[in-house]
């Protein structure tokens, strides 16, 4: 794959504010597949780029590749499950704006209509990876995950992530020279095997150990074992995920610190459990017994945090918290 888009990729992509095909030739390999399939989505590209600092622009670039490795050859599907992606949440949204609810409230009602439709769930799972790098807020996410996370946990942490998905932020985990020891755990084998796919791409299987887990079951030993947890985009998943968080504390070492990260009024086609605020979260955390130590709130492409409150739009909420 060339170190640079061809010229006339690289001047169709001269309006997106912030992008240097020297400095970010991944995200921009990216963006000209992307408006190669669907042009119209330009402007909102424009905002979610020019609103982003250089280091996210930085970590973002980190992300494109490591999508690049995942798409490979099928990098225009995945430009076009990520526009199937959107497509859904815009009618997730339009019964979210009239009812004031998700959709579906059960585990089970996500399962048959969600999980159990391979098809579907393919082209799902490969539009969300697609979102790491063209929503603003996922790709901010990713940053303070690595930045504000990972770099303050003590050396020699051991490191447990719940219901990794594509492995992105498993995969900065085992890469970082401090972490001893890092697990994945997912009640689904399915999943697990796409996990481990990832990481052979990004060549740091290896350095995972991935475990069939349901954390709800009664006979998994609660005993601390991690000094660093992460479930980003699991909890809204759950029914019970104030019982997941209660679960999960007890699964970290005195001192530990746990990185959450859910979204606030964001319905999507498998989302059951509404957080209305992002107060209600850190309220679900402390209820859990940990405590808070940073949180971010990070509105949606073009909106900011105070329209984002008053309109009840999606916001990506990250707690960190510690026991």
């Amino acid at each position: 794959m060339n170190d640079l888009p061809s010229p006339h990729l690289s001047a169709a992509l001269a309006t997106i504010p912030g992008i240097d095909p020297i400095r970010h030739p991944a995200t921009c390999r990216l963006l000209a597949a992307l408006l190669t399939h669907w042009p119209d989505h330009r402007a909102y590209l424009e905002k979610s780029f020019a609103c982003r600092p250089v280091e996210v622009l930085a970590t973002g670039e980190t992300t494109a590749g490591l999508i690049e490795r995942i798409a490979g050859e099928r990098l225009s599907d995945f430009c076009a499950d990520y526009r199937f992606k959107c497509r859904l949440v815009q009618m997730e949204e339009i019964h979210f704006r009239r009812h004031g609810r998700y959709r579906l409230s059960t585990f089970d009602e996500a399962r048959r209509e969600v999980y159990d439709n391979a098809a579907f769930m393919g082209r799902y799972l490969n539009g969300i990876l697609m979102t790491h790098l063209f929503w603003s807020n996922h790709a901010t996410v990713i940053h303070a995950y690595r930045e504000f996370f990972l770099t303050n946990n003590a050396a020699g942490y051991r490191h447990l992530e719940v219901g990794p998905g594509h492995g992105l932020l498993l995969h900065f985990a085992a890469n970082d020279p401090r972490c001893a020891h890092a697990e994945g755990w997912d009640i689904s084998t399915t999943s697990l095997q796409a996990t481990s796919a990832c990481l052979q791409r990004f060549e740091t299987a290896h350095k995972v150990q991935l475990r069939q887990r349901d954390l709800f079951d009664p006979a998994l030993p609660a005993r601390p074992a991690f000094d660093s947890i992460v479930i980003s985009e699991v909890l809204e998943h759950l029914e019970q995920p104030r019982q997941a968080l209660e679960i999960l504390s007890a699964h970290l070492l005195p001192g530990g610190r746990i990185f959450i990260h859910v979204p606030v009024n964001g319905p999507s086609p498998d989302h059951i459990f509404l957080f209305r605020s992002p107060e209600e979260v850190e309220e679900m955390v402390r209820a859990t017994g940990l405590t808070p130590v940073t949180s971010r709130i990070i509105p949606g492409t073009g909106y900011d945090l105070e329209r984002a409150r008053q309109d009840s739009l999606m916001l990506s909420c990250i707690v960190i918290a510690t026991r």
